[in-house]
């Protein structure tokens, strides 16, 4: 039995893992770090391109973001913190742009953000939504048309064959993204192999993990028939859909009472090229009532493995597994004592949900290809093949007064010594992967943030912070926007 022993452990090579051990490096290069991966490449679970949104997720598009409550108000609160948190992604990219580690051309592409909307009260709502944001230094120059004209002008493809007077509106934001957040993996992990103290291996599968007596944490971990062993003060769990599995394997008791809600997806996607040359954008929808918000069907122009595409969907679906590339046992296997109750409560509160997946479940060629119409009235299917998107587990847990919840989005569940960290749930998380695992970083090692030298390396890298007072200052986003933007080859637009 091969035995090795790292200053910290991560598991799974995807976005999170590839962000968090980047960071290591950034602000402690002396720092011995083991990424184990059960599959035989990077980024092939949630970070792939195909199981991927690929949405540069600035909050300048998604509906969802920006909820109206029974009374008609529109908050931002959410749009605020996800359009700060991409910001300081775009920093963090930029400064390994100029230290050679990046080239920005292999995983970021500007393109336009739409959202789209039929009918006069949705109309009306997305100005409103218009006029609030504009208004922010964050979202200045987001523009608003009803004009068939001005539509035809942003989205001649959307608007081919659609009746003169069909009520619709968009909102267009310039300074969007495309992400291929696989190939932006491939490349940190490409990079921190060459660094010192750094050590990558593939088909590498946990299979135990406990603490010792000592504080250490032990991990038995699988390559084909041999078993390596592995010591270390700090773990994180960055494996997608497979991690609350994990968690539970560990016997934390800050994990108790949490458990997982599988949705997969499907996509169209579309190579054509005179098609492909005609859509330049990211055009989101509304969800349909009862769907997952991270179901809002959207049609996307998408770099995957450095080719230009188009991708409608997604379509949502239900599968016990947790992983794209997992078992049919997960979910079952995820069920615990502690957390049964949560998650028979939450199937019985979500039964329009529940009745959500399986009616896209009973989906054939048909009903797709009229999802699709809805946006491109004039849409061929031999123009348009199906693939299969990846595995999302969004979080179930307790809150109190309000009993066991469906949560979107994502969640660190930490340790109380900071010793094991692990990440939960989906959307948007790649998209604000330097937010988040800067946040368990605080959390697990904080002594490194009251003396030494981490809070003075993190500010060369972020010094834009959203949280501070001064967030909301156009003269402080400007002139991180100047900076990336240059790096990166960005334009306001």
């Amino acid at each position: 039995m091969e035995r090795v022993q790292a200053d910290a452990v991560l598991v799974g090579a995807g976005m999170m893992g590839a962000t968090l051990a980047t960071l290591l490096q950034q602000l402690e290069p002396g720092l011995t770090v083991l990424i184990v991966e059960r599959l035989g490449r990077v980024a092939a679970e949630s970070s792939a391109a195909l199981n991927n949104a690929g949405t540069g997720h600035g909050a300048n598009c998604e509906l969802n973001y920006t909820p109206v409550d029974g009374h008609g108000r529109l908050s931002l609160h959410k749009a605020l913190a996800i359009n700060g948190a991409y910001e300081q992604s775009l920093q963090f990219w930029a400064a390994l742009v100029e230290q050679g580690a990046l080239s920005p051309g292999t995983f970021l592409h500007q393109v336009p953000h739409y959202s789209l909307v039929w009918g006069e009260e949705d109309v009306a709502a997305l100005a409103q939504r218009r006029q609030r944001m504009a208004a922010l230094p964050q979202f200045a120059g987001m523009a608003f048309s009803r004009d068939h004209g001005a539509l035809r002008d942003w989205l001649p493809l959307v608007m081919e064959g659609r009746p003169a007077g069909e009520i619709m509106a968009a909102t267009r934001y310039g300074r969007g993204t495309d992400v291929d957040f696989g190939a932006l993996t491939e490349s940190m992990l490409n990079w921190l192999q060459r660094q010192p103290g750094v050590e990558l291996r593939l088909n590498h599968a946990l299979r135990h993990l406990h603490r010792r007596s000592d504080g250490l944490w032990r991990l038995d971990v699988d390559h084909g028939r041999k078993r390596v062993r592995v010591d270390s003060p700090f773990v994180f769990l960055g494996a997608g859909g497979g991690t609350l599995l994990l968690l539970q394997r560990a016997g934390l008791p800050e994990a108790r009472g949490y458990g997982g809600f599988p949705v997969s997806g499907q996509w169209l996607i579309c190579q054509t090229a005179p098609l492909v040359g005609r859509h330049w954008g990211k055009v989101y929808g509304k969800a349909p009532v009862g769907a997952p918000p991270m179901s809002m069907p959207h049609l996307d122009s998408r770099w995957i493995s450095g080719q230009r595409g188009l991708l409608f969907g997604p379509y949502a679906g239900f599968s016990s597994k947790f992983l794209k590339h997992g078992s049919l046992l997960d979910l079952p296997a995820s069920m615990r004592p502690h957390n049964l109750l949560s998650m028979v409560g939450v199937a019985l509160r979500e039964r329009h949900l529940v009745g959500y997946l399986l009616q896209q479940l009973r989906q054939g060629p048909k009903e797709r290809l009229a999802s699709l119409h809805r946006f491109l009235p004039q849409a061929r299917p031999e123009d348009w093949r199906l693939a299969v998107a990846g595995q999302r587990v969004q979080i179930i847990r307790q809150e109190a007064g309000r009993g066991a919840q469906l949560k979107l989005g994502t969640e660190v569940v930490a340790a109380a010594d900071g010793s094991l960290a692990a990440l939960l749930g989906a959307s948007p998380g790649a998209s604000t992967a330097v937010t988040i695992m800067v946040d368990l970083l605080r959390r697990c090692f904080p002594q490194r943030f009251q003396g030494g030298h981490w809070p003075q390396r993190l500010a060369q890298l972020l010094p834009y912070d959203p949280t501070t007072a001064n967030a909301t200052s156009a003269a402080a986003l400007g002139r991180c926007r100047q900076r990336c933007d240059a790096v990166l080859g960005l334009k306001e637009a």
